[in-house]
């Protein structure tokens, strides 16, 4: 989990790990393994309060040792880790007895508690050697509700069900992610019945219904976004009226409804619609081909030779976009975006790469003019690791360079304030600053699809989705196969 930076891999930690505090259906934070903590008067310093009798898979037992160890991991300068920025924030973290973990903050820390759902690791299993080439890495041991047993590179993780959870044994005795980067074939499997549940593309989603009459079809928002990211270190984009133009090139309507199925509203900045943080007073910024090319010009650009392609100094207006393999959404995407920009005299080649290679070999080591992705946000609004220009760093997200003064000194106001109101204010202006600025093409805010196979009972949707009780899930003896319907 110290390392983890993907949506994929989060939903491995999730069952393999815990942290010490979890969000419960309602988006309400409740104890996970810490039963309850206190705050002092002044907000500065949290005492946690751990369950007792927790074993690790390997049967060593759980206490604040771990969970000291785990901080100290974390702001280590050694460990490459891209959530280092919340940790850095502690004055003192202290284990006074074995199931009580105590952290001091130098200033008030809104987010401070939300944080601690970081996964917690085995100081016993990390202690020795080096973390960040750790066999352990892929081969986990938690505390949670999944035991981990076997990875298949490009294939399939395997898990088995935790006997000893604290809050009891997961009804699946196996759990299977299997990975099917072609998404016409997992939905050949879904249409045979042999997955448990995956998320299908809107397309397949709106269009096949005759298909889904062994599942039951769920949607709800997304607490995310897709956008199109900037190098800004590339002298290309280094002007805010080409990024703009850029924006107003794209037509959102058609990814929406082409793409999206419907299933999506237009992204005017870094919070989504349901975030209180989300300024309702941000406009779009609207498909405009006029504007485009008024910008575009207005920076220099022109067709000088009459090609149709966009020309300065000699050089043609031509990128490449990168995106990931297995994502037919994205590249989708990808394909609307080169067609819109072709009819503005703009070359944009497409080039969509395996997952650990994208994100390791370009995004990484900041070697990419543009990037096609999304971000999966957290409930606070805390956006300090995104956008804060001290987070430029290899492995940091701050990926594509960005810096406004303005942005940075009210990114880490938000996080000392804790009045509710206060902090709107401040993540409003920080919405406007950022959707002024252009880093990214705030692209869409697509709603959640899954599908999950009937024989499976206990599904509730709720405002945190449909996984928050995915341990209470379960197949009906009258229903059961040797199918591995929890793959």
């Amino acid at each position: 989990p110290l390392f983890a930076s993907d949506t994929a891999s989060a939903d491995i930690n999730n069952l393999v790990f815990n942290g010490l505090v979890k969000y419960d259906k309602d988006i309400k934070l409740i104890g996970d393994l810490a039963e309850r903590w206190d705050i002092s008067r002044d907000n500065k310093t949290i005492t946690f309060h751990l369950r007792k009798n927790v074993l690790w898979h390997d049967g060593q037992p759980f206490t604040s040792a771990d969970v000291l160890f785990t901080y100290q991991k974390l702001v280590d300068p050694k460990t490459r880790t891209p959530f280092s920025s919340d940790y850095l924030l502690v004055k003192k973290a202290e284990a006074p007895d074995p199931f009580t973990f105590r952290v001091t903050y130098a200033e008030p820390f809104a987010p401070a508690l939300e944080s601690w759902g970081m996964g917690i690791i085995p100081k016993h299993i990390f202690e020795s050697g080096d973390i960040n080439d750790h066999p352990a890495n892929r081969n986990p041991i938690g505390t949670g509700p999944y035991v981990f047993k076997e990875w298949k590179t490009d294939e399939k993780i395997v898990l088995a069900a935790n006997p000893r959870y604290f809050e009891g044994r997961p009804h699946f005795d196996r759990y299977i992610y299997r990975i099917i980067p072609d998404m016409s074939v997992q939905f050949l499997e879904l249409r045979q019945g042999t997955l448990s549940t995956m998320v299908p593309t809107p397309d397949q989603y709106n269009g096949y219904d005759e298909f889904f009459t062994l599942y039951n079809k769920f949607h709800y928002p997304a607490f995310r976004y897709d956008y199109i990211a900037f190098n800004l270190k590339n002298k290309l984009f280094a002007d805010r009226r080409v990024r703009l133009a850029l924006a107003h090139a794209v037509d959102k309507g058609a990814i929406i409804q082409g793409v999206y199925q419907g299933w999506a509203v237009p992204a005017t900045g870094p919070f989504p619609p349901g975030s209180w943080a989300f300024n309702k007073d941000v406009p779009d910024i609207t498909f405009d081909v006029s504007a485009t090319r008024a910008l575009l010009k207005e920076a220099g650009w022109s067709d000088t030779n009459g090609d149709g392609l966009l020309e300065k100094d000699g050089k043609p207006f031509r990128f490449t976009l990168i995106t990931n393999q297995g994502n037919k959404v994205r590249e989708s995407i990808a394909q609307v975006v080169q067609n819109n920009l072709r009819q503005v005299g703009i070359q944009m080649d497409i080039r969509v790469l395996e997952w650990s290679v994208f994100i390791h070999n370009y995004i990484d080591k900041r070697e990419f003019e543009a990037c096609l992705l999304g971000w999966t946000l957290s409930r606070d609004p805390d956006a300090y690791s995104i956008w804060h220009s001290g987070q430029t760093g290899k492995n940091q997200y701050n990926f594509v360079s960005y810096k406004n003064t303005e942005v940075d000194r009210l990114l880490v106001e938000g996080r000392r304030t804790f009045d509710i109101e206060k902090r709107k204010g401040i993540y409003h202006r920080i919405h406007a600053l950022i959707a002024h600025d252009v880093p990214y093409i705030f692209l869409v805010h697509g709603e959640s699809l899954p599908v999950v196979h009937k024989k499976i009972v206990g599904v509730e949707q709720a405002p945190a989705g449909i996984g928050w009780n995915f341990i209470r899930w379960f197949v009906p003896k009258t229903w059961q196969t040797k199918a591995a319907y929890a793959s």
